[in-house]
Parts: structure tokens; sequence; C-alpha cells
């Protein structure tokens, strides 16, 4: 799989070598200022040391050359400070890849955790280790570079991602045992990190995973060159996604999907013929309700 990663980028050969993530790190805390009036500069600490950990740290055996690193956005949004060094929030994780032949980067996931909780201090050592629950944030950041790679991974080989989800679940697995957050266990919110790596590991969904890469490797990145293609692909992947959501319904897996994707799949599928775009329309207002009347332009 990196030989076609290599292909795709069309990288020159360069010594430097770099880790696998390319993540912007966003925080806001706008809303503890407001609540407290309280100097939280070291909230610039914080910011710096999730970026390091994030970017800095070697989460594959794979070789990466710096263009070919994972564009990814970490967006924290702290919104509460329940005590001294204890913070609950959220957090956006956006993530995406370039397309073979153009300049457009596609989305390939986005996500948001509605309960990313964690202590730290400006003297908390942050400290990750495989199989041993640390603390809660260094927990959070593991799993979503794993999420991550999983993502990008998926979109370039057939269930690309397993080694990922597989790192992901253990991360939850240790979690569950020795953190508070419901977040990580099956009885808390379905759209939580639980159900999120439920979904990845389940075999209903496997054929929307391997949709999900036939859509990115023999679809997008053939755009150029056909994108009658690339239109069967996305009605193809639609069709598998019907089909799941008939035995799963509601799958945040599945629903992330669509809250990455759902500009694109319009844009393509409106350069499409009549049929086309009537098909698409039945089935992204089916399974994408929320934004019907943004799809319904595809029937002008």
């Amino acid at each position: 799989m990196k030989l076609i990663k290599i292909i795709l980028y069309s990288l020159l050969i360069l010594p430097a070598q770099a880790q696998e993530l390319n993540c912007q790190v966003n925080l806001n805390y706008d809303q503890l200022f407001a609540q407290q009036k309280t100097d939280f500069g070291y909230f610039n600490q914080l910011k710096s040391v999730i970026s390091e950990f994030m970017n800095t740290r070697r989460w594959t055996n794979d070789q990466y050359g710096p263009a070919e690193r994972i564009n990814c956005i970490l967006n924290i949004n702290l919104t509460k400070s329940v005590s001294q060094g204890v913070f609950e929030g959220n957090a956006q994780i956006a993530v995406t890849r370039p397309v073979y032949g153009t300049s457009y980067e596609t989305p390939i996931f986005s996500y948001v955790d509605r309960a990313f909780n964690f202590a730290w201090l400006p003297t908390t050592p942050v400290f990750f280790r495989d199989n041993v629950y640390s603390d809660e944030l260094t927990s959070l950041m593991a799993f979503y570079a794993n999420v991550i790679l999983a993502a990008d991974y998926d979109s370039f080989s057939k269930q690309g991602g397993n080694i990922f989800i597989q790192n992901a679940y253990n991360i939850m697995n240790l979690a569950q045992q020795s953190s508070p957050s419901p977040s990580w266990q099956a009885s808390g919110d379905r759209r939580n990190r639980y159900w999120l790596i439920e979904n990845l590991q389940s075999q209903q969904l496997i054929p929307f995973r391997e949709g999900y890469y036939a859509y990115h490797r023999q679809g997008l990145d053939n755009f150029a060159n056909n994108p009658v293609q690339v239109r069967q692909q996305v009605l193809d992947l639609l069709t598998v996604i019907r089909n799941i959501t008939q035995q799963k319904p509601n799958a945040v897996l599945l629903n992330s999907f669509f809250d990455a994707k759902s500009e694109e799949l319009f844009n393509i599928m409106f350069e499409g013929t009549p049929v086309e775009r009537k098909k698409a329309f039945d089935l992204l207002s089916f399974l994408d309700p929320a934004k019907t009347e943004a799809y319904r332009k595809l029937l002008r």
C-alpha cells in the first residue's frame, strides 16, 4: 500500500523522513474565559503538547516523506472547567487525502466527539504506553491517531486500516477498565467512541469499508480519466450503505461518512445524467435525510 501512496503523491526521493500525521491542532477555550474570567494562558502550552504528541510520535513502521503525511485537523472546544485542571469539551476530527492527478483534497473522515473530557496541568507528564492506560488525554490522542490512520489506509487498500482499528480497540478496552468516561462504554451515547470502533470492526460494515476503498482508489483517483465510472462508484457505494442500514440503522460510521462526503457526493452526481441524478437523490435523501433539500437540487 505504501508503494501505491508514493506513486499517487508523485513524490521525489527525499533524504528527510517524517512522521505519519500532519495534524493541525486548534484549541478554543472562549467559553471557559467567559465563565470564569481566568487567565488560561497556559493553554498555549497544552496546544503545543497535543500538537507535538500527534505529529512527532511514530505510529507505524512505514517510512513517510514530508509530502506523504496525512493531513488532519483536531479542533478542541473546551466548554467547562470542573475543577483545577479538569476540563469538559468536545472535539471535531477531520481527515483529508489527495486525489491522484488533481490538486483536490478529498475529505475521508469527519467525526465529532461530544465528550472530549480530560485532566491536564502544565506539570502533567504526557506519556503514552501501549497496553497501559496512563491518563485520559493520552488515551484520547492515541485513539484518534489510530482512527485517522485507519481512515487513510482504508482509502488506499481494501481493509488496509485493520491494524489501526485493532490498536484503537485496545486503547478503548484499557480505558473501559480505568476511565470514568461513559464515552468508552457500550451503554453511552450511540455516537460515542465505543460505537465508532464497534462499527469499524463490525462484519456487517465490511462491505461499506470495501466500498469506501473502491470509491476512493478505483473511483476518485481515476476521476480525470473516467468521471462516468466515478458516478457509478458513488451509486454502488450508496446502494451498499442502504443495504447495511436495513440491518444496522443509525450506524455512527455511516453518519460520519455523510458528514464528510455530502458536498462531494452532490458535486459528483450533479454532473450526471437525469437518470443518475434521480437515483442519487433517492439514495441520498433516504440515507442522509437532514440534507434532503440540498440534495433536491439534483432533480433540477
